[in-house]
């Protein structure tokens, strides 16, 4: 029982999972922007390789 109190007690313990949750979700929302990004320029890329074929 005393360990169980010792644990609810530990600060630090509590703050490495609010820190490794803060991590996780600016991973995820970096992962989405990428997403998001990496679809405009592929857009970006195609368009401009089909134009520059027309020109040829």
């Amino acid at each position: 029982m005393k360990f169980i109190a010792k644990l609810v007690r530990n600060q630090k313990g509590a703050t490495a999972i609010e820190y490794g949750l803060i991590a996780a979700l600016i991973a995820v929302a970096a992962i989405g922007a990428m997403r998001g990004l990496g679809t405009s320029l592929n857009t970006t890329f195609n368009s401009v390789s089909e134009q520059l074929n027309n020109a040829s």
